[in-house]
This record gives C-alpha cells, structure tokens and sequence, in this order.
C-alpha cells in the first residue's frame, strides 16, 4: 500500500489486497479531503482513531471509487489503517500536515 500525494486535498491510496466487485478489481483508492458537511453524523474523535463504522459513515462520502460500507468493512487491516491515516490527517491544520510528513 502506498500513498501518493496529488496534492494537499486529494491522496491516492494503493491497495495491498484490492477490493473485488463481481468480476471487476479496484486497486487504488482515491481520497479527497471532506468538507464539513460530509463528517455530518460523526464522531471527529472516533474518526481521528481510525473507528472503522465512522470510517465507514465518511468514506463513501470522499472516495473515487465510492467504497460503500461494507467494502469498507472487507478491507484489509493494513488497507484500513493507512486509508484511516489519510483520512484523519486531513483533520488537522495544513502546516501541522506539512511538519508531521516532513518527518
């Protein structure tokens, strides 16, 4: 798995495992930062601890391909950590971003 930073809004995530649908393969997945409207429902707490039904409720939101709930539950653990990661370092401060990826 791997992230790819396209820019600071929109990371693209490689799959260890990719997720089957019918007889197609997603391989990647691509993240783009959510707007506040898109956390409606959710726990910005459970979310930045990579909670797997808030992860599920936010990434059909922000997801190309949309990954639906139970994709999201398929996942491979180490898929679900580093797409969560992502995830949750869109919720902090841009240069907090910057000097934590700098490291």
């Amino acid at each position: 798995m791997t992230a790819t930073t396209e820019n600071n809004n929109v990371k693209t995530i490689i799959l260890d495992e990719p997720i089957r649908r019918g007889d197609k393969e997603i391989t990647s997945i691509t993240l783009r930062k959510p707007k506040s409207g898109e956390l409606r429902g959710v726990s910005l707490v459970e979310l930045g601890q990579l909670n797997v039904v808030a992860l599920q409720q936010v990434l059909p939101r922000i997801t190309n391909p949309i990954l639906t709930a139970q994709d999201v539950a398929n996942l491979d653990p180490a898929d679900l950590v580093e797409i969560g990661s992502e995830v949750s370092l869109f919720l902090v401060k841009k240069a907090d971003r910057m000097a934590f990826q700098k490291e």
